[in-house]
């Protein structure tokens, strides 16, 4: 199976980006199965149902979230209409959705996509994710029911996003972080068997601090105040995240890349 990870959507640069290249990633790459997070797609800050119906129409089989899942309260509600979006399997147990769930890809197979928050240097204390996440691919074996599978990590600190892909090494088919909106240069594939990346990287604009305008986190890192809110960077979106193939009958990956498409960080295609 043929699947792309695409990073934090930060803005209207990184939903025109989609918009414009995803539906051409899709029938050049011969992509089977395409997960997109778009945690920051609108204002930089969630997700409007609006916004998420754009992302899909463009070609995303699946959505997934983070830490600002519901920061666009209309998503409370939007997300129990919408099974094509995920929020992450230990955000709380009253949040609506789910954090996990199989996906028809193309010829009938199946793919599970799941998504965690970390705990290191997150402002908010969330469940241990590494038994959250043991619960759900306990439910589904790689190689079983599904063909793939693919874990979005949600977390700041690498460390975890490593120990959490050393973890699942031989369970998923894909391990990927998301949230710093920085693309580490780690893409591989793990001894068992699993892809990972530790972060995707953002699908924004890269002439700019992890994708909003320089001058308010300038401000606040040499003045230690705030004058106003942060704003997404307007320039032209740079695609960031992760190319998988996986072998159908043990669900393991056999080759993996990191993408980059368009605007300043634009490299080879797979």
């Amino acid at each position: 199976m043929k699947i792309l990870f695409l990073g934090d959507v930060v803005g209207r640069s990184g939903r025109a980006a989609i918009k414009s290249q995803l539906p051409k990633l899709r029938q050049d790459w011969g992509l089977d199965f395409i997960v997109v997070n778009g945690e920051n797609a609108t204002s930089g800050n969630g997700l409007s149902p609006a916004h998420a119906k754009e992302i899909l129409e463009a070609g995303a089989d699946c959505i997934t979230l983070g830490d600002h899942a519901f920061d666009q309260r209309d998503m409370l509600t939007f997300i129990e209409q919408e099974p094509r979006i995920i929020r992450p399997l230990n955000f709380s147990k009253a949040a609506p959705g789910k954090g996990a769930r199989l996906f028809k890809a193309t010829g009938g197979r199946k793919i599970l996509v799941a998504q965690v928050l970390g705990q290191v240097f997150m402002k908010r204390p969330f469940d241990d994710p590494f038994s959250a996440v043991e619960q759900v691919l306990k439910a589904h074996p790689l190689g079983g029911l599904a063909q793939a599978s693919l874990l979005d990590v949600h977390c700041e600190a690498t460390s975890e996003k490593m120990g959490m892909g050393h973890w699942v090494d031989g369970k998923v088919s894909v391990c990927v972080g998301t949230h710093t909106h920085v693309p580490t240069g780690d893409a591989q594939i793990l001894p068992k068997g699993t892809a990972f990346q530790g972060d995707a990287g953002m699908c924004g604009d890269y002439n700019s601090v992890i994708g909003m305008e320089p001058a308010e986190p300038l401000r606040r890192f040499v003045t230690g105040m705030g004058k106003g809110r942060f704003t997404p960077a307007t320039g032209e979106a740079t695609l960031s995240g992760l190319y998988t193939e996986t072998d159908d009958r043990t669900g393991k990956a056999t080759r993996v890349k990191m993408i980059r498409v368009g605007g300043r960080l634009e490299q080879s295609t797979p």
